[in-house]
């Protein structure tokens, strides 16, 4: 493959605020062949997510930071170009983190096998792969809804709170969500069956919810912090859950991170806030993903995804998220499959 050149995104600089270009360095070098045990993978689509934000970050975290000079971390879905693996051959599709870069080279090592006559490849990235793993989890398990309950979610019209509403449907619960904008709101009450969509931009967050929840929030699933956060806190019913997923409100933050004002509600409440990765159900994904694809190949489970196409535009396609810009599961097309 010395013939192929391989493009990459390498953390340059550790950011300030929101990344920018320069933080990182777009490089090329030649395409190797796999050695003994290895598998070269040409990337296909490749994810954006909020926690990237955090993984450029230096310190103590649930995962070591991007080194400088690494490729940055990415998860993808890509074809085997070829293989000195046993587990796995040239014209198979797979996923796994293969980083911000046109090929990668895998011991095998967390690569997994997918099938694109199950479903689309970009839906590997979403509503079948870790957004969708991770609302699958982080509600059933840390949110625990029981049917008739009411589930209210942040982030609604992004790749993990579109699922989450859609599984507390599916689990008999009443689905609020909030998101930005009244389209996206009202795709998720007309497409994805939410009952109702508060849009935060548009109205006092605090009013709505105490209008859409007046016997109080069952379970929360919170994918933003800050002010949306203390909002629902204020909200609780009584033995209410909170799940902590993400703080996407807070990732660019340059003067200290907001903490919930309205802790104490848990205390009167009885309640519960505990924060999760997806990462700790790791032994239960294949329970998930089939959990999943039954729900979508029922109909009960529908997927939006956001692609833009172009490695080349990494930088400015990562911003997406953290404007509100994007609208369902972000992520680049580097190729046709």
């Amino acid at each position: 493959m010395s013939q192929t050149t391989n493009h990459q995104f390498r953390l340059a600089a550790r950011p300030v605020g929101l990344p920018k270009r320069s933080d990182w360095n777009y490089t090329e070098e030649p395409v190797r062949d796999p050695g003994p045990s290895e598998v070269l993978v040409k990337n296909l689509y490749i994810s954006l997510d909020p926690a990237m934000r955090g993984w450029m970050n230096e310190g103590r975290s649930y995962v070591e930071p991007v080194k400088i000079g690494d490729v940055m971390r990415a998860s993808a879905v890509g074809r085997v170009v070829a293989s000195q693996n046993q587990n796995f051959k040239a014209g198979e599709h797979v996923f796994g983190l293969l980083g911000m870069q046109e090929y990668a080279i895998s011991d095998g090592k967390g690569l997994n096998k997918i099938d694109p006559n199950l479903a689309p490849l970009p839906v590997y990235l979403s509503a079948l792969g870790i957004t969708g793993l991770t609302a699958y989890f982080g509600l059933l398990e840390i949110g625990r809804p029981v049917a008739g309950e009411t589930v209210v979610v942040s982030g609604a019209a992004g790749a993990t709170g579109m699922v989450v509403g859609q599984i507390a449907k599916i689990k008999g619960c009443r689905a609020v969500g909030i998101a930005g904008g009244r389209e996206k709101c009202d795709y998720v009450v007309r497409e994805l069956g939410f009952d109702a969509c508060i849009d935060y931009k548009a109205e006092k967050v605090l009013e709505s919810l105490r209008q859409h929840c007046p016997k109080g929030i069952n379970v929360y699933f919170d994918n933003v912090g800050g002010q949306i956060l203390d909002a629902a806190l204020a909200c609780l019913a009584m033995r209410a859950r909170v799940a902590i997923c993400g703080a996407i409100s807070q990732y660019n933050a340059t003067s200290g991170i907001q903490g919930p004002a309205n802790y104490l509600s848990l205390l009167v409440n009885r309640a519960r806030m505990e924060g999760f990765l997806v990462f700790d159900f790791a032994a239960r994904y294949a329970e998930g993903v089939r959990y999943l694809a039954t729900w979508r190949a029922q109909g009960k489970l529908k997927s939006k995804e956001d692609i833009v196409e172009g490695l080349e535009t990494f930088p400015e396609t990562l911003l997406k998220l953290f404007s509100g810009e994007n609208f369902g599961k972000l992520m680049i097309k580097v190729a046709d499959s």
